[in-house]
């Protein structure tokens, strides 16, 4: 199956000011990524408020970025969730909408022990034989962590072809399955490390100069790399001012490519994260 690389994009999700999905801005959002830097696209993962999205609008928002991108860039579908029949079902929708891989999440909340993690991730699987699968170890959300080596068994099934790895103290090469940053202060580090990109959050804003960093370090400038990272820091800390997504739409908005509208438990910026958002920013070379 084809690698799984460069500057990949966690979406945000667009909602109107009655909250429902604005599938046109979603596809005008799409379209301003691709153009600035976004080699991929995830829908409906984290900073897609996925747990506030129903089966359906994730499969239309799905549909809508296809239907912009598709094609030009790798478009992956946030599928997993704690229940493994639903995620097996979500995930065979995903493939048959025609994603291009499946983001699947550590199981939240129940807590399974390694038994029970080879399961839902085989089940998923076999359910989507055809379908590449990202692994998604973020134990600061989800508790549970997927340490290197366990990883490196999953990477045995043969569909699973990635990891988006959020534990920034286990960055180091998996046999068998290629690694992703899962944050974007590591991007950088998981590069070094023998990893093949990563999914993002900055890239909403900076996504240029985050592919910039990834060309430069692929063609051996990795003084470059390390110089434009060391001048984005700045914007990857504003993306952290408050929980994720909050910073990134609040900047979306501020410069007018869609609105901060979010669904509870979410809420939108306070107007002192606001400043704090647009200052750290602005050091980085962004002017909102």
């Amino acid at each position: 199956m084809s690698e799984i690389q460069g500057v990949i994009t966690a979406m945000a999700t667009v909602f109107d000011e009655d909250g429902a999905v604005d599938l046109g801005a979603t596809r005008n959002l799409a379209r301003h990524l691709v153009e600035h830097g976004s080699q991929g696209l995830v829908v409906a993962g984290t900073t897609g408020e996925s747990p506030t999205l129903d089966d359906d609008e994730k499969l239309a928002l799905l549909d809508a970025v296809l239907a912009e991108v598709g094609g030009e860039v790798t478009v992956i579908l946030g599928s997993g969730s704690n229940d493994t029949r639903h995620t097996v079902e979500l995930t065979k929708a995903a493939a048959d909408h025609g994603a291009d891989a499946g983001l699947v999440v550590t199981p939240y909340y129940n807590r399974p022990n390694k038994a029970g993690l080879r399961g839902h991730f085989e089940a998923v699987a076999e359910g989507s034989p055809d379908l590449p699968l990202i692994l998604y170890n973020i134990p600061g959300r989800v508790v549970v962590n997927m340490e290197p080596d366990f990883l490196a068994g999953l990477g045995e099934i043969p569909n699973v072809v990635a990891v988006k790895q959020a534990n920034d103290d286990e960055i180091q090469r998996i046999p068998g399955i290629d690694l992703l940053a899962g944050n974007d202060t590591a991007f950088l580090s998981v590069l070094k490390a023998g990893g093949t990109g990563g999914i993002l959050v900055a890239s909403h804003l900076v996504g240029e100069r985050m592919l910039e960093i990834y060309e430069r370090f692929r063609e051996g400038d990795t003084a470059a790399a390390e110089r434009i990272d060391a001048e984005l820091r700045p914007a990857y800390d504003a993306m952290a001012v408050t929980v994720n997504p909050i910073p990134v739409k609040a900047a979306l908005e501020m410069a007018g490519l869609c609105s901060a509208h979010m669904r509870l438990p979410m809420v939108e910026a306070t107007e002192t994260e606001k400043q704090q958002i647009r200052s750290l920013l602005a050091s980085a070379g962004v002017d909102l």
